[in-house]
Formats: structure tokens, C-alpha cells, sequence
């Protein structure tokens, strides 16, 4: 299911055996755009400090309660390493992490996808792959491709010929917790509209800017279907969207793997 990040934003993560805490934000992958983790602002139980939970660990997402389920225990996330929850992550801090949930890195499986895999216990982890420390040792003190999304969110887009908006949301599949759309708040000549671009359809994002750049015309994205936040996003109107811009539909391509 398509959703918007704010509507996420304040959600309560259930453990088996109580609250965790609410999600502040995420981190995303700028090479895959995958949702690498929900940053957790925690309860008083772990003295309010935040946390990073991997998407694998997620359950469902229960709208009526604003919950989103997670697959651990609160002993486990008390127990777990301790990471800095500001990019960039030591990829030393996020072995450890991984290890000690027994769950395979992401950055040895490039490509795979975040779902939900199997777990062990703490201390009953499987010894590290040779692979995984093969990657580690040469690897970057931090994972310099991971981005806050509170950072990026206000980043400004610039089409061919001007300054369009800003970026003001995402939209996350949590079918694969993937980016699948940028939500753009356009303004000064299109007053109060929204309307989406997906991360492919942008030709560059300049982190060290703060801008994105859109290989069109500001008249092609001011007359791409509106986006209404309240109303979702459906499938017809991803149709209408992927036509308007020419783009192949990337469900045909999800469907066709099944």
C-alpha cells in the first residue's frame, strides 16, 4: 500500500510485549531509494533516547490506532548496540546492529528485497559471512548514501526552465518500504498544488544544494494530474500520472516477477 511518510509520522511501534516508542522520521538509500530505517523516538523506558529499527523487523500497520507492529521484543531493542541515530551511520555500528539481530546486511544483498526475514534470539547469532567482512573492513567509516528524510524534505526542485517548489513529502510502498513517489509543493505560480515526481523521473539531486533537478519544463509538471495528501494515491491515478509523463508503469514490471 501506497502512504504518505507524515501520515506515518507520530505512530506508535507495538512490540510484543509493549511500545517502543513513535517514529520521527526515516533514512532512506539515495542509490535505491529503500527505507533503510524508521528513526524511533522511544519512552521513558529507554530514557527517551531515540532508536533505529530496520523495516524487516515491521508488521502491519493498523490505521484505526496509528500502530505500526514490530516483530521484537522491548528487552531486545533495549539490549541491542547502540547507534548514532545522525547520518552517517558507522558501518561498524550497523554490522554490529545486524549481527545482532542475525538478520543478513543490506549491503552485502544489494538489491534485496527489505521484507520481513528470518530472526534469531540475541546471542544465538549465526557467525558473520565472510563476504560481510570482506565489505566491512574495506568499507567507508559512514554509509555516506544515507539521508534523513527531514532534511531532504524541504529541498527545492528546479525544473528546465526555473525554480518550481519544494519537496514537502514522500510516498513509501511498505509492501517493499521503498520510496515510490516525492510529493512536490509547488508555489508562487502554482499556488497551492501538489503533484508527484518518482525518484527515477528526477535527474539529479544535489545533496550538497539541497535541490533536485527535473529534466522538464515547468509546464509539463503544472499540468501533471493534482495530488490530493488526504485522498491517497490509487491506481487509476497512477495510471493517469505514468501517461501523462510517458513513463512505463513499474507494477507491470513488480507483477511480472511474481
Amino acid at each position: 500500500m501506497l502512504r504518505n511518510l507524515k501520515t506515518l509520522m507520530g505512530y506508535t511501534l507495538a512490540a510484543s510485549d509493549g511500545e517502543i516508542g513513535k517514529v520521527r522520521e526515516m533514512y532512506f538509500d539515495d542509490q535505491s531509494w529503500k527505507v533503510r530505517y524508521l528513526v524511533v523516538t522511544a519512552g521513558s523506558w529507554l530514557a527517551g533516547r531515540d532508536v533505529l529499527i530496520a523495516p524487516r523487523a515491521l508488521g502491519d500497520i493498523d490505521e484505526q490506532n496509528a500502530a505500526i507492529a514490530v516483530h521484537l521484543t522491548q528487552e531486545q531493542v533495549r539490549d541491542a548496540p547502540s547507534i548514532d541515530s545522525d547520518p552517517p551511520v558507522s558501518r561498524q555500528d550497523e554490522q554490529k546492529y545486524f549481527q545482532y539481530y542475525g538478520w543478513d546486511p543490506y549491503w552485502v544483498m544489494p538489491g534485496a528485497v527489505t521484507g520481513m526475514i528470518g530472526m534469531a534470539m540475541p546471542g544465538v547469532v549465526s557467525p558473520p559471512l565472510a563476504t560481510q567482512a570482506e565489505v566491512s573492513e574495506k568499507a567507508e567509516p559512514g554509509d555516506r548514501h544515507l539521508r534523513s528524510s527531514q532534511k531532504v524534505q524541504d529541498y527545492g526542485i528546479r525544473a528546465q526552465d526555473g525554480e518550481l517548489g519544494h519537496i514537502s513529502d514522500f510516498v513509501i510502498d511498505d509492501a517493499d518500504w521503498s520510496v515510490r513517489y516525492l510529493v512536490v509543493a509547488t508555489r508562487n505560480w502554482l499556488p497551492g498544488k501538489h503533484v508527484l515526481l518518482a525518484p527515477d523521473w528526477v535527474e539529479l539531486i544535489s545533496f550538497e544544494d539541497g535541490k533536485a533537478f527535473v529534466n522538464l519544463p515547468r509546464s509539463a509538471i503544472k499540468d501533471a494530474p493534482e495530488y490530493d495528501p488526504a485522498s491517497g494515491v490509487s491506481r487509476a491515478y497512477e495510471e493517469q500520472l505514468h501517461q501523462h509523463y510517458k513513463q512505463k508503469n513499474y507494477w507491470d514490471a513488480v507483477e511480472g516477477q511474481r
